[in-house]
């Protein structure tokens, strides 16, 4: 249903359907024909009549749900949750509210959510990371999304591009066609257009031979173009449907087929011997190397709703199909699988964490990462799906009715490189942990920022097609900057050597960048070495010098606290620059406390207490 589409057909057979109660029955039997939105008016019937209980608020919930008519969904829904309910009703509310946009509220339900189903897949990835939105929004853009021209007023979809430059989709555009009791639109069509150098689509016609009066569609199609897999209905197949006695109603499943090309038509027709009246098979995507087609479907065996799994493919003879496992399918409904020539697996999920609806993700089939999620703009709030990828002219394909009805959206690939900045201390190559990097674009504007690791690296992930520069800076060394160029992407590297700040000498003191101790402690930081460093080689240089080390606190805390604390960090500022080598005659130190404030103050700000907080070396013999 919410854009699983073509899941459960129908025929209608004479008779009366049973109901909830009598007051439901009509509604009731629309319903359970999916007619979801006539079934709702009639429920809205009897919230009017003041006859609605929560078997009405439920049933109008999942009406709207089923429409992904998320404003009255996230209503209906918000009625029902006032009384206790099922697991996943609290979910289904919380997905209608992240398409409305209204984060707060879905990551409400989705507490309640988990902490009802703590072991489900979908409670553990938002509970590892309930910051998921923010992440999303902030990753490296991979695809620039427009809007296709083949789009139309009704549901195109599924759009497949072949080497030979034809677009194949599904669409109800034709209007002649009978509606769907679903979503009120005409059954659906495989279509084709030409794909053009410039990006534009040629007008569309219907694919000669394959559509039938129930739905078609998508398809794939072998690289050699002579192959093609889609999705009709079982009511082609003779016993393609199972009768509901109680209900008087034929139901019908999604079956695959195979056709073959003969000159420019498609012939040879066959249902795939997997298809099976007890579960829908659907959304075909064929491998490379046309050894392996990958599909959707809710077959026993599964994890979860609707998972995507794949079948080995030698001529007119099939395997046995496997699930791809947890690694990329959930309890939800993990569904539009498509594979490209390099074995990257691209598919929608509407249970993993994501901006709304179904998102995109996308899974590297040849290691054991983890699906990525392709982030804005291919996600939005809305149901994004059916993502393909031609290799050869470098474009995708994907669907969305982030406007209100399902369109074709163009994918262009936007050019990334891992930068890798690594900051280096000049004199001894020394890398630097902790300093600031900065990477700037060509409008000059920050792009990225952070602290390098312990190795003294920073990771960004931008442009390749833009030149960035680099500024990197620490504390005791010199400002640094860098260039990283235009690529072909991938990944580079920059290198950022800093150099020290020199220490000043005056005929009383040797001038320092600030010597940081940890809170409440006196053991040495790296940073500290660092630049009590640059006195062993003042010291050096002038082998007759004598250092008093003065340590100074500001006047937070106890007078003997803060005194016995200075004490002891100007020992270990002694300590460590006789262990470099200097003789014990030749450096003492004490320290004072707050008894010598540098800014004399009852109410300091955080500057002057910064500035209190310090540490002197003061020369006694030069």
């Amino acid at each position: 249903m919410k854009k699983l589409y073509i899941t459960l057909s129908f025929v209608i057979a004479s008779g009366i359907l049973s109901a909830q109660n009598k007051d439901t029955k009509a509604a009731d039997k629309l319903f359970d024909r999916y007619e979801y939105t006539e079934a709702a008016q009639e429920y809205l019937k009897l919230v009017d009549k003041g006859k609605a209980d929560n078997y009405v608020y439920k049933q109008l919930a999942d009406s709207y749900y089923n429409v992904f008519n998320t404003k009255e969904a996230t209503k209906w829904f918000a009625k029902l949750v006032e009384e206790k309910q099922d697991a996943e009703t609290y979910f289904q509310y919380a997905q209608m509210l992240k398409a409305e946009g209204n984060y707060t509220e879905a990551n409400k339900q989705m507490k309640t959510f988990a902490s009802m189903k703590p072991n489900d897949s979908r409670a553990k990835a938002f509970t590892d990371n309930q910051d998921y939105v923010s992440d999303i929004n902030a990753q490296f853009k991979l695809f620039g999304a427009t809007k296709s021209d083949i789009s139309s007023d009704k549901a195109d979809f599924g759009a497949f591009l072949t080497n030979d430059n034809t677009l194949y989709f599904a669409s109800a555009r034709n209007t002649s066609r009978k509606e769907y009791g679903l979503n009120e639109e005409p059954y659906l069509d495989l279509y084709k257009a030409t794909y053009n150098s410039n990006k534009t689509i040629s007008e569309a016609t219907t694919v000669d031979n394959l559509n039938t009066k129930w739905h078609d569609g998508p398809a794939t199609i072998t690289s050699d173009g002579s192959t093609m897999y889609f999705a009709s209905e079982s009511f082609n197949e003779s016993k393609g449907f199972e009768k509901d006695k109680e209900k008087q109603l034929k139901f019908g499943k999604i079956y695959l087929y195979k056709a073959t090309k003969e000159g420019d038509s498609w012939s040879n027709k066959k249902a795939l011997p997997f298809n099976n009246v007890a579960y829908s098979v659907r959304n075909p995507s064929i491998s490379k190397d046309g050894k392996t087609l990958y599909f959707s479907s809710n077959m026993p065996g599964g994890l979860g709703g609707e998972d995507i799994w794949k079948v080995s493919v030698n001529g007119d003879s099939y395997g046995t199909p496997e699930n791809l496992g947890s690694r990329v399918n959930t309890e939800g409904n993990d569904s539009f699988p498509f594979v490209t020539d390099d074995n990257i697996l691209y598919f929608s999920s509407d249970s993993r964490v994501g901006l709304g609806g179904f998102d995109v993700f996308k899974v590297n089939l040849n290691d054991s990462s983890e699906p990525m999620n392709l982030g804005l703009p291919v996600n939005s709030e809305k149901d994004d799906f059916a993502f393909s990828f031609n290799t050869k002219n470098k474009v995708g394909f994907f669907s969305s009715n982030r406007d209100g009805v399902d369109n074709i959206y163009i994918a262009d690939p936007i050019c990334g490189v891992e930068t890798t900045v690594t900051v280096k201390d000049a004199k001894t190559g020394k890398l630097l942990q902790g300093a600031t990097v900065a990477m700037i674009d060509e409008k000059l504007e920050l792009v990225g920022k952070s602290e390098t690791s312990e190795n003294g690296e920073s990771i960004f992930k931008v442009n390749c097609d833009m030149e960035y520069a680099v500024q990197a800076s620490r504390l005791g060394y010199e400002n640094g900057v860098g260039t990283m160029e235009k690529s072909e992407g991938g990944k580079s590297t920059v290198v950022i050597n800093l150099e020290p700040i020199k220490p000043i000498i005056t005929e009383t003191e040797v001038i320092l960048q600030p010597i940081f101790f940890e809170f409440n402690k006196s053991n040495i930081t790296a940073e500290g070495a660092a630049e009590l460093d640059k006195l062993v080689e003042v010291m050096n240089e002038y082998p007759e010098m004598v250092i008093f080390a003065k340590s100074h606190t500001d006047s937070r805390g106890g007078d003997k606290y803060n005194m016995n604390l200075s004490d002891r960090r100007a020992k270990s500022t002694v300590q460590y620059i006789i262990s470099k080598g200097i003789s014990k005659e030749r450096i003492t130190g004490q320290g004072f406390g707050e008894s010598e404030p540098k800014v004399d103050c009852k109410k300091c700000t955080e500057e002057e207490y910064a500035q209190n907080r310090r540490s002197e070396f003061l020369i006694v013999k030069k």
